[in-house]
């Protein structure tokens, strides 16, 4: 049946909890969102956070352990994310995790957060082959990896500025859609057409897997200036346009590194794989190039802890467990 893992999950605006048997089996899974908390301020506010975190984080674990019908002292191995992710934030987790750990005597396995995103695909397809391309697209991270085994991530490309999911948020705040950017984009976009406008495809070098949606941020701000002044401005058009440009970018590049590689597997993860039409760009591409694309159902894809329990699941197969002395990394930019 495999091991019971206790998943703890602190890193940014959601505290969560889950329980996870061999890596596979969700028993349970707990998450308190902050996003009403910070919707005011247009974007996660640390400190803010951190105490969020402060308040829910044992009333989460104990609901997941319930959920569970489990104890405590059914739990064989307990996993958290340490990296990266915001400092005060994460040090709420790992240090909940490490007392559970010292007080039950179970191993702490410590879990990069992209990794866990990764993850999140075989919680709900079990049995997906490697090697794959991974595309993890969130609030803080764009990174093309590949993946020959278990835990092994090879960087290809990231963003050499912003995210895919702070440019989401940036322009929808500029725009005046609302927090989080991503699915008020989405909305928005519903009722456009991508076309009307044109904003610029950022490919950089086509030969290499960087990102950059600086440029596209910007370029969005200023071509919305101008329409106004001109009195054709239409915020559904512009929102399809933008979300168009980004998905764009991000599928013609994932799937240039599938072939590159030669895998047949495509992994897409994190909060902006929610995203309808860059899913159905990258199932459309991945179809006609051969390629089998997974990704997870919209409940895994934002930040929630079972990801963290099948991400450490694989670590603690290989002996990779961490001591009492573990910390908090929030500056790590790599998978």
């Amino acid at each position: 049946m495999g091991e019971l893992i206790l998943g703890i999950e602190t890193s940014c605006d959601e505290t969560a909890a889950a329980l996870v048997r061999g890596g596979t089996e969700v028993l349970s899974s707990a998450v308190q969102s902050q996003v009403d908390v910070h919707r005011r301020f247009g974007g996660v506010v640390p400190e803010i956070a951190s105490r969020h975190h402060i308040a829910n984080i044992v009333p989460v674990v104990l609901q997941a352990v319930d959920a569970a019908g489990a104890s405590l002292r059914d739990i064989e191995v307990v996993a958290v994310t340490n990296r990266p992710g915001l400092v005060g934030a994460l040090l709420v987790g790992v240090s909940l995790a490490k007392g559970l750990a010292y007080a039950l005597r179970r191993p702490l396995v410590a879990v990069n957060h992209l990794h866990a995103h990764v993850y999140a695909n075989f919680l709900a397809h079990p049995h997906i082959e490697l090697p794959a391309v991974c595309l993890v697209v969130s609030g803080g991270h764009t990174s093309l990896a590949y993946m020959p085994a278990h835990g092994v991530f090879e960087v290809m490309g990231e963003t050499r500025d912003d995210a895919a999911g702070e440019a989401f948020d940036k322009v929808a705040r500029f725009l005046g859609l609302g927090y989080p950017g991503g699915p008020a984009i989405e909305e928005a976009a519903r009722g456009g057409a991508p076309g009307r406008y044109r904003l610029p495809r950022v490919l950089l070098d086509p030969q290499e897997y960087e990102f950059s949606f600086s440029g596209l941020k910007t370029a969005t701000v200023n071509l919305w200036r101008r329409l106004q002044s001109e009195g054709t401005a239409s915020v559904n058009d512009l929102a399809a346009e933008f979300q168009a440009a980004l998905v764009d970018v991000l599928v013609e590049k994932t799937v240039h590194a599938a072939r590159h590689t030669g895998v047949r597997t495509v992994l897409l993860a994190g909060g902006v794989a929610a995203n309808s039409r860059l899913r159905e760009a990258l199932a459309e591409r991945a179809a006609a190039s051969g390629l089998q694309l997974f990704y997870p159902p919209l409940s895994l894809c934002t930040d929630n802890a079972a990801m963290v329990a099948a991400c450490a699941h694989h670590l603690y197969l290989r002996g990779e467990t961490a001591g009492l002395d573990v910390n908090a990394h929030p500056a790590v930019k790599t998978l």
